[in-house]
């Protein structure tokens, strides 16, 4: 049986307000002299792989970053126990259902419906109608159309394996079988549910007398209720399935030896007839089964029952379960028909381990999320947020544990919301005193929630996120730039009158001029540069001799419309109101990237080719310049594009212009990122452009990143510290890596390594 701390399986168990307008009238000066094109290293100062700035000591002379930091709240009501294997899963409008699991303390297993409200975090016990099923646990719950819980599967009280599928309508607390044909698949549970295009698709799981481990994948058609054949994928339980990019993602869990793995395979959607078109019913198949309709049962009344668990509610009455027979010997289906993609990770500082620790993977925007979470043997140092992006196969760490997760708390479930912007962990203090009044202090509750909100770390969303990026998932390049498909619709249309003077019949009525880009750097360093945004983006005083960039042509209704300083100015009828002109002192670049936004709504790389003249690109240094200006004019989702690109894409090159550009936008968390990377990379970090651009006070506030304790160690000494079992942080990391290119192995490493480095592909 697993633990409670046991993440769940499938898309049941897995699944801040912009910062005020900024007044620092600095702002435009050192974004002028930090966002020109990063010129290449002189070849007379490049680095040796030497030296290494130690990692921050332990909490000793360590200032704290007020940063953004999650947090816990005590739920309110009949706190349900800490069941195993249930289902939890957020359906929207502030909801979070859990239904079934096993308590641990009294061998009950329950197939209750529980609700948990996050605005008032109260819990409370749903009464359901209809053909409510029975006891299960290690069943999936899928949200389908917003108002519908799909249960598949899972074992019931006499660990029998199911394989029913059941309907829980969330708005009428109803609950109904389907009748469903096709080739019923083997009993099974904790398994993985992932919906894509109308078809749930069942991945793995554990079935028969023996336990034995699933490798099949298969999917229920939920326009017809059919049933598709079983396919054969991987082997895996308690693991984790997520669609994107017409791909079917698995990650985790553990394997047929019982080990966990941190190896992601995947299967091409696209494509292929077998899951295009509808299910094929052969003469092989079996029929359909469904409930024999009988009179629905009573609303669940938690005072009629005698059975109750370590939560305080009962278990419902425990009818016949009706289980359709499944084929509990093996069969060996044939593969996939789509092409099966695998990569192992072997190891590299920002991997996480999946051998300790609590684990909860979820997904959004195209990105696996790792939570490392604090377990009997695990504190909240050992713990962390990783990223791993499906589109370049590139893991990052988002988060220190301590900078997520405060002491003192175990976390057992884990749910997203669709939009893929918010999780959830629910679990309870590990103090057996602090649980509320009455309860034995011996026992664990799911009485805490945390709420993490994901676009504090950069993350778009699944609903701005573009599933053209996975285009690219094949090439293993870590520093793949991904070009996004040009925008659709009205933004197209827009983004074709974009900057064309009026005499070519574009319709544009103003005009924006920028610093220009032969501006030379050190002159606007040296330059007493202010503009304020609620003072108006025109006012500035230059140097007199500063030259304005070319004309930038644009709508002035455009600009009405996406920009709320300019409508401002615009109602005020200040100067740019008579003159239709507007100066923007920011370099040309970014000014041009800027108004390209409140065009298409969007940010895009620059290409390789260049071939889309009329398409505007941005490098790092623009993005960083527009992050600034993001904050500046309060543009919340401008901000958003930002950080999450530039948290991506984060080099040697460009970490100083951005940790600076983050502090200007007091985006802490990006700040803190970059630095840490600086810190990390130092030796090649002073020799780039970027750096030796940095205003002195920030040169200084760059070096005190490193603790009291900090000092810079040359290449022997390093390697002195990594034999002796990686006494300082990453130095193991180091030893690791040497150790295993030395015995063949491929290792997988974030940075500076050879772009096929580091993947074993199946």
């Amino acid at each position: 049986m697993a633990q409670p701390g046991t993440p769940g399986t499938g898309s049941s168990l897995f699944g801040g307000p912009p910062h005020a307008t900024s007044t620092n009238t600095n702002q435009s000066l050192a974004l002028s002299s930090l966002n020109q094109q990063q010129s290449a290293t002189p070849a007379s100062a490049a680095s040796s792989n030497n030296t290494y700035i130690m990692p921050n000591s332990p909490l000793k002379n360590r200032v704290p970053v007020d940063g953004y930091r999650p947090k816990v709240t005590r739920t309110l009501g009949q706190k349900p126990a800490c069941l195993v294997n249930a289902s939890v899963t957020y359906c929207g409008n502030n909801q979070i259902y859990a239904f079934g699991g096993f308590d641990q303390y009294t061998d009950e297993v329950y197939n209750h419906v529980l609700k948990l409200d996050l605005v008032s975090h109260q819990w409370s016990l749903v009464d359901n109608y209809g053909d409510i099923p029975g006891v299960r646990m290690g069943h999936t719950a899928t949200l389908y159309k917003g108002d519908k819980l799909l249960v598949f599967g899972g074992e019931n009280e006499h660990r029998t394996y199911l394989s029913d599928l059941i309907i829980f309508d969330l708005k009428t607390a109803h609950w109904t079988q389907p009748q469903v044909s096709g080739p019923i698949p083997k009993g099974r549970a904790r398994h993985a549910a992932v919906l894509h295009e109308d078809k749930l698709f069942i991945v793995g799981g554990i079935t028969g007398h023996d336990n034995y481990v699933l490798e099949d994948i298969c999917y229920l058609d939920l326009k017809t209720f059919t049933w598709s054949r079983a396919w054969r994928f991987v082997g895996r339980f308690d693991h984790s399935a997520y669609i994107w990019g017409d791909r079917v993602w698995v990650y985790g869990g553990l394997s047929e030896d019982m080990d966990k793995v941190s190896d992601i395979w995947w299967l091409d959607l696209k494509g292929s007839p077998a899951f295009d078109s509808p299910p094929h019913i052969g003469s092989f198949d079996r029929p359909g089964l469904s409930r024999n309709p009988t009179s629905p049962r009573p609303a669940y009344n938690a005072g009629s029952s005698p059975a109750v668990g370590a939560s305080g509610y009962a278990a419902n009455s425990r009818t016949a379960q009706v289980n359709p027979p499944s084929f509990l010997m093996k069969n060996y289906a044939p593969p996939a028909p789509g092409a099966i993609s695998a990569l192992r990770f072997v190891g590299g500082p920002n991997i996480p381990s999946q051998m300790q620790g609590i684990h909860f993977h979820v997904y959004s925007s195209g990105t696996l999320l790792d939570f490392v979470t604090p377990s009997a043997a695990t504190t909240s140092k050992e713990c962390s947020l990783s990223a791993l992006d499906l589109g370049t196969l590139r893991w990052q760490k988002l988060a220190e544990g301590r900078e997520i997760f405060k002491s003192g708390y175990r976390w057992h479930y884990c749910t997203m919301n669709d939009d893929g912007t918010k999780a959830w962990l629910l679990g309870c203090p590990v103090d057996p005193f602090s649980v509320e009044p009455g309860g034995n202090g011996l026992e664990e509750y799911l009485s805490d929630i945390m709420e993490i909100d994901l676009r504090r770390y950069g993350f778009l969303g699944n609903n701005m996120s573009l599933e053209s990026r996975a285009d690219l998932v094949h090439q293993p390049s870590s520093r793949l730039r991904l070009i996004e498909q040009p925008s659709k619709g009205l933004g197209a249309d827009l983004s074709k009158l974009f900057n064309q003077p009026p005499e070519t019949g574009s319709g544009t009525d103003f005009v924006i001029t920028a610093l220009s880009n032969d501006y030379d750097d050190e002159d606007i360093i040296g330059s007493a540069l202010v503009h304020s945004a609620e003072s108006g983006a025109g006012q500035s005083w230059l140097a007199p001799d500063a030259p304005t960039s070319q004309p930038i042509h644009v709508h002035r209704l455009m600009l009405q419309a996406r920009w709320p300083h300019f409508a401002r100015l615009w109602s005020s009828q200040m100067a740019e109101f008579h003159t239709k002109k507007m100066h923007i002192p920011e370099p040309y670049s970014v000014v041009k990237a800027f108004l390209y936004f409140l065009y298409t709504d969007r940010i895009d790389p620059v290409s390789d080719d260049g071939s889309d003249d009329n398409h505007v690109t941005a490098d790092l240094s623009d993005v960083a310049g527009l992050l600034v200006m993001s904050n500046t004019y309060n543009i919340p989702h401008l901000r958003l594009l930002c950080v999450n690109r530039l948290s991506k894409e984060l080099d040697v090159d460009h970490a100083c212009i951005i940790w600076y550009c983050a502090g200007l936008a007091s985006e802490e968390w990006l700040r803190k990122r970059a630095a840490q990377y600086c810190l990390t990379h130092w030796g090649r970090i002073v020799r780039t452009s970027g750096f030796l651009k940095l205003p002195r006070h920030a040169l200084v506030e760059l070096s005190q990143e490193i603790d009291m304790e900090g000092r810079v160690v040359g290449g022997e000494e390093l390697d002195m510290f990594s034999m002796e079992g990686g006494r300082f942080g990453e130095s193991s990391d180091v030893a690791r890596r040497k150790e295993s290119i030395s015995s063949g192995q491929t290792q997988m490493l974030e940075d500076d390594v050879d772009d096929d480095e580091g993947m074993e592909m199946t």
